[in-house]
C-alpha cells in the first residue's frame, strides 16, 4: 500500500486549475474520468476526488449524473445539475399536467425515452418510477396516465 503526500490533493488541483485556464479542455467539454487521471497523476482516488472537489467548488467544473464532470465557462458559476431522471420526469409530469398526455394515454417505454433522450435504460426506469404517483403500470402493457 502506497500513500499519498499529506495535501497532494491541493497541489493535483493547482495543475488542473492551469490545464483547464489554459484552454486544454474547452467550455462543456466532458473531463477524463476519475480513473483515468488516477493513473495519470498516480495518486489514490479519494485523494483525485479531493482535487476535483475543489475545482467544483471555485465553479470551473460542474458534475452531471450521467455524464460525468463538464468544464464550465470561465467566470460561470453553475447550480448544481439536475439529475437526468428528474429532468426527463419533469418534462413528462408537464406533459401530463398541460394535458398533452391526458387521462389513459400510454407513456413512452423504457426503450422509447432510452432513444428520444439518449439516457440509460436505468435513467430512464428511475425516470418512470418517479411518476408513479400521475401513472398506472400495467403488466405487459406499459404505463399509463391514471384518470383524476
Amino acid at each position: 500500500m502506497r500513500s499519498t503526500a499529506w495535501g497532494a490533493y491541493k497541489g493535483i488541483a493547482e495543475a488542473l486549475r492551469a490545464r483547464l485556464v489554459g484552454g486544454e479542455f474547452q467550455p462543456g467539454d466532458v473531463l477524463p474520468s476519475e480513473a483515468a487521471f488516477v493513473a495519470e497523476y498516480g495518486v489514490a482516488r479519494n485523494t483525485m476526488r479531493r482535487a476535483l472537489a475543489q475545482l467544483a467548488e471555485e465553479g470551473l467544473i460542474t458534475t452531471q449524473p450521467g455524464r460525468g464532470r463538464l468544464v464550465n465557462a470561465p467566470g460561470r458559476h453553475s447550480e448544481p445539475a439536475q439529475p437526468q431522471y428528474q429532468r426527463i420526469a419533469a418534462e413528462l409530469r408537464a406533459q401530463i399536467e398541460s394535458g398533452e398526455l391526458a387521462a389513459g394515454a400510454k407513456l413512452p417505454s423504457e426503450s422509447g425515452l432510452v432513444a428520444l433522450y439518449g439516457v440509460a435504460r436505468g435513467t430512464a426506469r428511475q425516470a418512470l418510477a418517479a411518476l408513479q404517483d400521475v401513472t398506472v403500470s400495467v403488466q405487459g402493457k406499459g404505463r399509463f396516465v391514471k384518470p383524476r
